[in-house]
């Protein structure tokens, strides 16, 4: 039987990938510890696999990491740990792995404005998305990004989470009924 390490090193082979992933979700926590290892492998695609990894098995204990991976050199792994960081549908228990804001806010922010790469920076968007309800200096990010992006894509995204876009209506606060007299 293959051992994590292994399973992790596996991430960088073509054919090998699938199954590796597959196992390493199969395996749960107990492979958490192999895939944060896994961030710092010198294999770019190795360290995005580790990323979605995480986006499914994260731990409180990963977070940290899974932040430092936002400033990786390769987009594919920015990307990777953008969407592990913002994404609630992948885990089982996404408020007890939410980034904390003060942490990754002004970071995901400044990606958002001056990452390179445009994928990177609809990636972004989700992220300084969570706060737009509740942060002005979000929605200020994210107004900027929807008038001024040169990406199309970004433009696009950004203003979904802008006042009036279809995520930002869905993700509204509900308002507080005032109880029956």
């Amino acid at each position: 039987m293959p051992t994590n390490e292994s399973l992790v090193d596996a991430l960088g082979s073509e054919p090998r990938r699938p199954a590796a992933f597959r196992e390493l979700v199969r395996r749960g926590t107990q492979a958490v510890p192999d895939i944060r290892r896994g961030l710092a492998h010198s294999v770019p695609k190795v360290r995005e696999e580790c990323c979605r990894l995480l986006d499914q098995l994260l731990v409180p204990e990963a977070v940290d990491d899974l932040i430092a991976m936002v400033d990786d050199p390769d987009p594919g792994v920015r990307v990777a740990a953008l969407h592990a960081l913002s994404c609630d549908r992948c885990k089982p228990d996404a408020d007890a792995c939410r980034p904390d804001r003060a942490v990754i806010e002004e970071r995901a922010i400044r990606i958002l404005h001056d990452d390179p790469d445009p994928q990177v920076r609809t990636r972004a968007v989700e992220l300084v998305g969570l706060w737009v309800h509740t942060d002005p200096q979000a929605l200020a990010a994210l107004e900027r990004a929807r008038d001024e992006d040169p990406s199309p894509a970004v433009r696009k995204k950004a203003g979904w989470y802008t006042p009036g876009g279809p995520v930002h209506r869905r993700t509204a606060p509900k308002p507080v009924r005032a109880p029956r007299a």
